[in-house]
């Protein structure tokens, strides 16, 4: 026979619906330890079975400690599901592995971590990416949990990490600075122009000033350090980190998808 009190013991070791426990109790006569593993391979293969269903919902959770911090980006069916308790505590969880032990010990537990809350909550939750990165003064942003970013500086402060993390998020620089554009890119938007160009018949010197012009335009609106700092347009990044005496080591940043 079994107990209310053996359903509570597993249901709160577990986290399984009251239902399922039962059932998984009573396949095993009661044997706490072996109903334990029955619902981790029956979560096993509930979660095996909706992998294949779309997941472009999620959280993004960034943690830092001294001079690292990870970004990671769980991903979910719904929004709704974004936001529940049990979905957010496995992705801090995983995020709090990945700070401590590294991005590969993090992937390696993340399928048994997501298995049982993919039982639990119904829905395919999918470990998207995570993504590091380590300098002498980081700052983050995380907007509404769908994207994420982390600065890292030479000199500086905190804040002026996280301002510039802030900006990051809301004009979603391609490259961080002029050196780090390809060669091959930069070609690909001359033809783009030079066809716009041709067709205005203006001699070739004029139209060559006119090119330059527009790769420069081009790619200040994609640089980060060229960009016309967010809280005051009158700055570029570039000119609002050295106002700071600091400089850009890097960044990480990443949204759902």
């Amino acid at each position: 026979m079994i107990t209310i009190e053996q359903i509570k013991e597993l249901r709160d070791a577990t986290g399984v619906s009251v239902i399922q426990c039962k059932k998984a109790l009573e396949e095993t006569s009661g044997d706490m330890e072996k109903a334990v593993l029955v619902l981790k391979k029956k979560s096993s293969e509930i979660a095996s079975k909706k992998s294949e269903r779309e997941a472009k919902d999620g959280l993004v959770v960034i943690k830092l400690t001294g001079r690292k911090a990870v970004l990671v980006v769980l991903n979910c069916e719904t929004d709704f599901v974004s936001k529940n308790n049990d979905f957010v505590t496995l992705a801090n969880q995983i995020a709090d592995i990945a700070l401590r032990d590294g991005e590969d010990k993090a992937k390696a537990q993340a399928a048994e971590m997501i298995s049982p809350i993919v039982q639990k909550i119904g829905e395919n939750i999918q470990l998207n990416k995570i993504l590091s990165i380590e300098g002498d003064v980081l700052g983050s942003y995380v907007h509404n949990g769908k994207a994420g970013v982390v600065t890292a500086l030479t000199g500086g402060t905190p804040e002026l990490a996280r301002d510039v993390a802030m900006h990051i998020a809301a004009m979603k620089p391609e490259y961080a600075k002029k050196e780090d554009i390809d060669s091959k890119i930069i070609e690909t938007v001359k033809e783009i122009f030079k066809k716009e160009l041709e067709a205005t018949g203006k001699p070739q010197e004029m139209q060559d000033k006119i090119m330059q012009g527009k790769i420069d335009a081009y790619f200040k609106e994609r640089t980060l350090l060229e960009q016309p700092f967010i809280k005051n347009p009158e700055l570029t990044v570039d000119k609002l980190l050295t106002q700071n005496k600091a400089n850009l080591k890097s960044f990480i940043y990443s949204t759902l998808t």
